[in-house]
């Protein structure tokens, strides 16, 4: 497996950046090679990307979020990954940090494994979703459910219908 895991400061509130996280449709708008992302219920997402020049799709579960202080995934159907995002007060605002782990699928994403560029693109990633926060005045929606274990213990009634 694979192994990246990046931070980068926002200076917005900690609430702020995880809600506008949780709004997993619009990560095509900062996630380079993301096509789509569709928010299946509260915990499950499907994905469709490029990666290395091939149309890829899985699905993933959330297996453990909290407001404004980690989300926590698992891919359960097609491309195999794991991770978290996690969101820590700062003096200025938040830091966010990614880290996940991947199990490359030929020889491209592996030589991307082994040189970085994997990396190089999530930092890429997290520079677009600073802007994107940083940009608006208030996040573009918010979930503030909270999901232990793969299972919905606290749902959010002010979000249903959400996107």
């Amino acid at each position: 497996m694979a192994k990246i895991e990046k931070s980068i400061d926002v200076h917005v509130p900690v609430s702020a950046a995880y809600d506008q996280w949780t709004q997993f449709e619009m990560f095509p708008q900062f996630m380079e090679g993301v096509v789509a992302v569709r928010q299946v219920d509260d915990k499950h997402v499907h994905w469709i990307a490029e990666i290395a020049g091939e149309r890829q799709e899985w699905d993933a579960e959330i297996v453990r979020q909290e407001p404004d202080r980690v989300i926590e995934w698992r891919s359960t159907g097609g491309l195999r990954n794991s991770g978290r995002v996690d969101f820590a007060p700062t003096d200025s605002g938040a830091r966010v940090t990614v880290s996940m782990e991947y199990e490359p699928e030929g020889m491209k994403e592996s030589a991307g494994a082994l040189f970085g560029v994997d990396g190089g693109q999530v930092e890429d990633d997290l520079e677009r979703f600073k802007e994107l926060v940083e940009a608006r005045e208030v996040p573009t929606g918010g979930w503030r459910g909270e999901v232990q274990s793969g299972r919905v213990v606290e749902d959010d009634p002010a979000s249903h219908g959400r996107p």
